[in-house]
């Protein structure tokens, strides 16, 4: 399991930095979503239409999402019952690490769609902004 979950998520990795947006379509899942906890204990929870919006509308303007991903680490994986699994995927973002967990719906023993994705950031307040 803990391969099949690295290889789906440098699948998803690559689709992001190539703004591959029909690939990123089909690995979020439908009831997918992204929330972001900062430290100042600020949250926002972003759906599937929204983060796909925002991947949409950065390709129109010619712009890439995030950095390449050559310091990812994936430190932990953990079966969460068979129908759906956990990785953390660690990556240095100005200077300082950010740690994200993913939650993959699986399938006999594959990841198919990402469910969630829990991200701790230094600052969301640019993102409730903009989602309120």
């Amino acid at each position: 399991m803990e391969q099949a979950l690295v290889d789906g998520m440098w699948a998803y990795l690559n689709a992001g930095s190539a703004m591959d947006v029909d690939a990123l379509d089909r690995l979020y899942d439908p009831d997918f979503e992204n929330v972001r906890v900062d430290r100042e204990g600020r949250t926002v929870t972003l759906t599937k239409d929204q983060f796909m919006a925002r991947f949409r509308a950065l390709r129109e303007q010619g712009r890439r999402i995030g950095e390449p991903a050559d310091d990812v680490t994936f430190p932990a994986t953990t079966d969460l019952g068979g129908q759906a699994a956990a990785i953390m995927m660690r990556r240095v973002k100005d200077g300082e690490p950010v740690l994200y967990a993913f939650i993959w719906r699986m399938a006999d023993g594959r990841p198919t769609t990402i469910l969630r994705e829990l991200t701790f950031d230094r600052d969301v307040s640019d993102l409730l902004r903009m989602t309120r």
